[in-house]
């Protein structure tokens, strides 16, 4: 017997149950059952070029049925990781936004894994300079190929892409008109010490590293360079990115006087594994995102 999973990038898919002997297939489970007869949004490979030519992947969602649509409210959604990719398929995230009426950009920048080790660089934070780049590049081709509205672009990140998500704001402050990050690393050098006790300890602090890129590349520290509101969401029993990464945003923010809240969802983790908490969270982002881009 043979458990199989069909999906694409527009069906959450479906589980099934092949029995080889009795050569039969039955369905075993519907992935998010609640979706079946929404009409859901297509996932397009594309490719921008980056302020020094290089062609950068990504993936293009736009709202359903809305194929040549243009002057769209648009996000970036940088993945997280940063040793990690975006991938084409159903993208829970990707797709309730592009349902919003977003068109929806998910960029390998440099600095995600899968590309060989010249693409991967040093990684996303010590090339963070290469890697933030690549998301705000992302943000010019959105606007200059007619598909987003230049006043109308946000950022949303979660994990590395909440870095990505701040550290863009900071770095060019005018390019995005809002900011979402969830669980997001705030501070390099808070984030390499936290794991002290740990056994990874050394393994964090080679990745991260030494230097002036690691103040330099730490929204926490950079926070006055912010011009636009922010909303920070983040499980307070969080492991990878410890909710003291998050606080210590909400601090910095507070200090600068950027318009910002910080929504802490008590008992849950990075991930925040909970459907209540996540359907809250879709709710809030797209009703913070609304009134600055949808006003």
């Amino acid at each position: 017997k043979l458990l199989v999973f069909a999906g694409t990038d527009h069906d959450p898919g479906v589980y099934y149950l092949f029995d080889r002997d009795a050569r039969k297939l039955q369905t075993f489970l519907v992935v998010r059952s609640a979706l079946e007869g929404v009409q859901l949004a297509t996932m397009k490979p594309v490719e921008y070029p980056a302020r020094d030519g290089t062609p950068i992947p990504g993936y293009l969602t736009l709202p359903p049925g809305r194929d040549d649509a243009k002057g769209l409210p648009a996000i970036v959604l940088p993945h997280g990781g940063p040793e990690s990719r975006d991938v084409w398929g159903f993208d829970w995230l990707a797709q309730f936004y592009a349902h919003q009426g977003y068109a929806v950009l998910q960029p390998n920048f440099r600095g995600s894994a899968g590309y060989g080790e010249a693409w991967f660089q040093k990684n996303g934070f010590q090339s963070w300079r290469t890697a933030i780049g690549d998301v705000l590049d992302g943000a010019r081709w959105l606007s200059q190929s007619g598909i987003a509205d230049p006043a109308r672009i946000a950022v949303v990140g979660w994990s590395y892409g909440g870095y990505a998500a701040l550290q863009a704001a900071v770095t060019e402050p005018g390019v995005f008109k809002a900011v979402v990050a969830i669980a997001p690393v705030t501070d390099l050098e808070m984030l390499k010490e936290t794991r002290r006790r740990w056994t990874d300890y050394y393994v964090l602090g080679d990745f991260i590293g030494s230097g002036p890129h690691v103040r330099e590349g730490s929204p926490a520290f950079n926070a006055a360079r912010m011009q636009v509101p922010v909303l920070l969401l983040q499980g307070d029993e969080d492991r990878n990115v410890p909710i003291e990464q998050g606080r210590r945003m909400d601090d910095a923010l507070k200090a600068a006087s950027v318009p910002h809240e910080f929504v802490v969802y008590p008992g849950l983790d990075h991930s925040l594994s909970d459907s209540a908490a996540r359907t809250d969270l879709l709710r809030r982002s797209d009703g913070f995102l609304r009134k600055i881009l949808m006003p």
